[in-house]
């Protein structure tokens, strides 16, 4: 059945993504009124993540926002579909870099880098960067139950010299690249809320004492590798600006959860500044007071 509903949707999906881009924001637009004036996909999620953050904003400031958050996530929603069969050209005319050179300078000296990011403007287009690198980019996803859909994620993502790495096996994935001396970029897009478990290390982000993965730090410690911020600026529509922030040359010299908490203000930098273009449909907030819990159950466990 599960077959059946891909090639009932991938013909669709084809089409979309063949559209000049003039023709494929009108069909965001309209993808815009159905999930935010008549599904309201995730509204009530919005608003709470909304109000948790800008207590201070009024109603009518917050409503802004919202709607500009939702017709920026339709958008994204489009461009990833178009990035089935996007050009060469339009991807580098739209998605640029400021100083790609922090991190290619890392590529050209056969180190490889672990590269921290937000779901946080277009995330998706990241790929680009690949296009200006001699070795391979890794980006660590969360596989898809659907094999089809995971599979065409995977070919999506991948067309530039990009592979994926299913979450659960990061660790190993990377363990055996660096014993094999492999040079890669290693992306990562980091300000999921974990599992109670593994909720350990908490830092202040957007006003309220949240849980953050520390897996990249760990990782980066582990190899030495040197960590760097990507943040992405949307330009204008379908016109994106990524600028590289050298969090730290060497993780390995690093207290604990220093990393981490460089990524979070720098992500919290960037919400704060344009609070559109972040994903707000993402329960961020979750596990909000309840830290003494969560880490006694860890102690314990």
């Amino acid at each position: 059945m599960k077959v059946v509903v891909f090639w009932l949707f991938y013909p669709l999906l084809w089409l979309l993504s063949v559209l000049p881009f003039r023709a494929l924001y009108i069909v965001s637009d309209c993808c815009y009124f159905l999930v935010y004036h008549v599904i309201g996909y995730r509204k009530k999620t919005v608003r709470y993540n909304l109000r948790l953050t800008f207590p201070n904003k009024s109603n009518d400031e917050l409503k802004t926002i919202e709607k500009e958050f939702y017709s920026h996530f339709c958008d994204m929603f489009l461009e990833m579909i178009k990035s089935m069969n996007i050009k060469k050209e339009d991807l580098l005319e739209r998605y640029q870099f400021t100083n790609k050179e922090l991190i290619t300078q890392y590529d050209k000296d056969g180190l490889s880098t672990c590269l921290m990011m937000g779901h946080y403007a277009s995330y998706e287009w990241i790929f680009a960067l690949q296009l200006s690198m001699e070795n391979p980019g890794y980006a660590v996803y969360k596989k898809i139950k659907h094999k089809q859909f995971d599979d065409l994620i995977r070919k999506i993502r991948g067309r530039w010299n990009t592979f994926m790495i299913d979450s659960k096996e990061t660790v190993r994935y990377i363990q055996r690249l660096e014993s094999d001396n492999k040079i890669g970029t290693y992306g990562f897009v980091a300000d999921q809320t974990p599992r109670y478990h593994k909720a350990h290390f908490w830092t202040d982000f957007l006003g309220h004492e949240v849980p953050f993965f520390t897996g990249v730090e760990r990782i980066a410690k582990e190899f030495s590798l040197p960590v760097i911020y990507f943040g992405t600026e949307k330009m204008s529509r379908g016109h994106y600006r990524g600028t590289f922030e050298l969090l730290t040359p060497n993780a390995s010299a690093t207290g604990e959860g220093e990393v981490t908490n460089a990524f979070a203000k720098a992500l919290e930098k960037q919400i704060l500044a344009r609070p559109e273009y972040y994903l707000w449909t993402h329960k961020r907030f979750k596990l909000l007071g309840k830290k003494e819990e969560i880490l006694s159950k860890i102690k314990k466990a």
